[in-house]
């Protein structure tokens, strides 16, 4: 079921909210958003509320068994990525940046933001559907750059059935499968990159694809590798 707000501060921190208070969340479910007055991407900052995008969280049960909870992040990238590409003809330049972007060429069209609370994690997912935001650190644009936008409405739906699919494939069968799919959508290998990470370090290096637990792996000048467990990639022009 999709519950849709006139306004809110953010879809997020909502969930957060009715979790920690113990009131029934139903994995499954989505909170859709016309509006967001506190809208935030990672590291806290703040996300554009374009009226016409798509701004919606749901949550997932962490059970026994099943893979990381922070492999939820390339998840939600494919689910979003096939979405996108059911409904918007002719968009070839479409790929997912590591660990949780979608990309037009080199412009962030959607981010995904994951935010634990006891055995759940939410999972926030905002569109630039129909207007993008004027970020001074990176491209932005919107879907309507390629064609008619997919009404807001329908994408929840679309994105909510491929939401629903990969999760159900990530329980049954684990991370390979959803590796394979991430993979096939992402950037390509020997993109160079840029990475800000947590400590404040900063590595420069070519993607070379994922490691079996979803972290990223960078060839660097040197010849050596290093594997990213967390940080800011950006994409760096050459």
């Amino acid at each position: 079921m999709i519950h849709y707000v006139p306004e809110t501060g953010s879809t997020n921190a909502d969930l957060l909210a009715a979790l920690r208070n113990g009131d029934p969340v139903r994995e499954g479910d989505w909170l859709v958003a016309d509006r967001q007055s506190a809208g935030r991407g990672r590291q806290g900052r703040g996300w554009h509320d374009g009226h016409g995008n798509f701004m919606g969280s749901t949550i997932v049960r962490m059970q026994p068994g099943q893979p990381p909870a922070h492999t939820l992040s390339l998840l939600a990238g494919v689910a979003l990525f096939e979405t996108v590409q059911s409904l918007v003809a002719g968009l070839r330049s479409l790929m997912l940046k590591w660990p949780n972007d979608l990309l037009a060429g080199d412009a962030k069209v959607a981010g995904i933001l994951l935010e634990g609370a006891g055995d759940a994690v939410v999972i926030g997912i905002g569109v630039n559907l129909v207007s993008e935001p004027e970020l001074p650190d990176r491209k932005t644009l919107a879907l309507t750059a390629f064609g008619p936008a997919p009404e807001r409405d329908a994408f929840a739906q679309s994105l909510a059935a491929h939401f629903a699919t990969e999760l159900e494939r990530w329980r049954t069968f684990g991370l390979e499968p959803l590796m394979r799919s991430w993979n096939a959508a992402s950037m390509p290998k020997g993109t160079t990159v840029s990475v800000h990470e947590p400590d404040g370090g900063k590595v420069l290096g070519q993607f070379d694809g994922l490691e079996p637990d979803g972290s990223m792996r960078l060839c660097l000048a040197d010849g050596g590798r290093r594997v990213i467990h967390a940080g800011d990639v950006m994409l760096v022009e050459r």
